[in-house]
């Protein structure tokens, strides 16, 4: 959250734009937090894009004449997207996404993990802890001013009222063992 995933997305999908390339953009339909029907950063900034209920629906909709194929909210959507994107791929076309590699619990989120696997190239933005400043690269949600329950359900569309940036030292969740100063115990076997 807040470290320019969606920024990057609009950036290069203009950039394949000015280039004349044929662009189409999906995000899913759940994503409702700015606008339904386009891709928008937390400042604002937004590009069109299609909607899409799931996988088979985003590829019912892909155009022949698509060369660039961008997805925002990648996590969103279920296994069967890696495999969407391994075939468009490898029939040429260039494929970007943009999503969270991890949930709340700071475990893979949906099909992150293995699209971070196949990817020829991956670029990992971290946002600034709203905590303490340092950079960070887990998402911290806040339910009722209070730290997010390991139980609670994995999916909850929000900004800045359920969620924070956090670094590894100030992320907190109920439900699990807190680890303040955590000692790094591979350093210590001999």
């Amino acid at each position: 959250m807040f470290a320019g995933k969606s920024e990057e997305l609009i950036r290069l999908a203009r950039r394949a734009l000015y280039a004349r390339k044929k662009v189409q953009v999906f995000k899913p339909v759940i994503d409702t937090r700015y606008d339904e029907t386009m891709v928008v950063t937390h400042m604002g900034v937004k590009h069109e894009a299609v909607p899409v209920k799931s996988v088979a629906d985003l590829e019912s909709q892909i155009l022949p004449s698509t060369e660039v194929v961008l997805i925002e909210e990648a996590q969103f959507f279920d296994n069967s997207l890696v495999d969407l994107a391994v075939d468009l791929a490898d029939s040429g076309r260039e494929v970007i996404l943009a999503g969270l590699d991890q949930d709340f619990r700071r475990e893979p989120f949906g099909p992150m993990g293995d699209l971070l696997a196949v990817a020829d190239q991956v670029i990992k933005l971290r946002a600034i802890c709203m905590n303490c400043g340092a950079p960070a690269c887990h998402t911290y949600r806040v339910i009722n001013g209070k730290p997010a329950h390991r139980d609670d359900p994995i999916i909850l569309i929000g900004a800045t009222e359920a969620y924070e940036a956090r670094c590894r030292a100030c992320f907190q969740l109920r439900g699990t063992k807190q680890r303040r100063n955590p000692e790094r115990t591979w350093a210590k076997k001999k």
